[in-house]
């Protein structure tokens, strides 16, 4: 059964629909600076939202599917009288997106897809991540998400923002997190992509060292019919939140040029 997502909306009513979908263990913080620019520069209607489990939504017994993730994002669309819209996500949110494209090919116009999978290995891996989250909270689990997810001297180049995405990260409820890692442990999509009719671009940081092209982006753009793969240079695995200019300029071409 799906829940009803904490979100917000941005722009005008009248704008052209993007909704943007964040990672596991952050919150819709991550797309701010993308949405807002976005709204300034584009008019567009952006859609934020926090996945089930994280920021401001409720936390539903887990573990979860990411069929769950998915039909959560199309009741938002119901809920905001939403037929079509294009869908970005980064990491979790692009797997949300793919399913969702899949689930619901009506209701997903355009793609992007940044710094994300069809399939994340070792099952082990997210196992042990949701255990800890389950019996230690976040906190054994942030120095070690923290270095996968901006490219080296970010912390530097941004202090507040790195204080921010850190703070973001222990916040997110133990249990949510944990029933959205087995969420991914258990999703395989690659046999399904060549199914997705939506337009779709995809979008990897060259730093990024949690879904580096080789092996995900590259995937994803070739069995996609006719994606497109493009580069976030200087940025690691939470390109929307470290390039939000870079990142947005992709949307605009691909989501609404």
């Amino acid at each position: 059964m799906s829940v009803a997502l904490a979100h917000e909306e941005l722009g005008p009513a009248d704008g052209p629909v993007v909704v943007l979908a964040h990672s596991i263990g952050t919150s819709r913080i991550v797309w701010r600076a993308v949405a807002d620019e976005l709204v300034a520069r584009d008019g567009a209607r952006v859609v934020l939202f926090d996945h089930r489990g994280h920021g401001e939504s409720p936390i539903p017994d887990g573990p979860y599917a990411l069929s769950d993730l998915a039909a959560d994002l199309v009741a938002l669309l119901d809920r905001l009288e939403i037929p079509r819209a294009a869908v970005a996500g980064v990491s979790l949110g692009g797997m949300v997106a793919m399913r969702a494209a899949l689930d619901a090919p009506d209701r997903v116009s355009s793609l992007v897809l940044c710094c994300t999978s069809a399939h994340m290995p070792p099952r082990s891996l997210w196992d042990e991540r949701a255990q800890t989250a389950s019996t230690e909270g976040m906190g054994p689990l942030i120095e070690g998400i923290i270095a996968r997810w901006v490219a080296p001297g970010y912390e530097e180049r941004d202090p507040g923002a790195y204080t921010r995405l850190r703070t973001v990260l222990a916040a997110t409820p133990p249990d949510g997190y944990a029933s959205t890692a087995l969420a991914i442990r258990d999703m395989d999509l690659r046999d399904e992509l060549p199914n997705i009719a939506a337009p779709t671009l995809v979008l990897v940081g060259s730093e990024d060292q949690a879904t580096p092209a080789e092996g995900h982006g590259e995937l994803l753009a070739e069995r996609i019919p006719d994606a497109r793969l493009a580069t976030i240079a200087d940025a690691a695995h939470l390109a929307p939140y470290e390039r939000p200019a870079e990142v947005a300029a992709h949307l605009r071409d691909h989501l609404l040029g």
